[in-house]
């Protein structure tokens, strides 16, 4: 069995002489709040939007453990997708509403 190097966490994930240590990623988190924002609640669309972009912000400025970046990033965009999909749908809601108050005046 091979020890790990030195200055390596037990997790494998390395740190950087003179930064923070990595915070670790939540990736399973946003991508179940972005699934529930596509298929229920688009407020948890909108969270999982806004965890995962300040995650890859970190992820990227190496304060947070990168391992999960795909994770974050898959649940950061169906939480995008998520919200997108309740916006048009509201709108069509109201298309929906306002068409039959106008058929509805014109006697069709």
């Amino acid at each position: 069995m091979q020890d790990a190097p030195q200055g390596t966490p037990q997790g494998g994930v390395q740190q950087v002489q003179g930064t923070t240590p990595t915070k670790p990623h939540r990736g399973g988190a946003i991508l179940a709040l972005g699934i529930i924002g596509i298929v229920v609640c688009f407020i948890t669309g909108i969270i999982a939007w806004v965890m995962g972009s300040n995650d890859l912000k970190e992820m990227d400025a190496g304060t947070r453990d990168i391992s999960g970046y795909s994770l974050t990033k898959a649940g950061m965009i169906c939480g995008i997708i998520g919200v997108v999909l309740s916006i048009l749908s509201i709108f069509w809601v109201i298309f929906v509403i306002g068409l039959s108050g106008f058929l509805g005046a014109i006697g069709a």
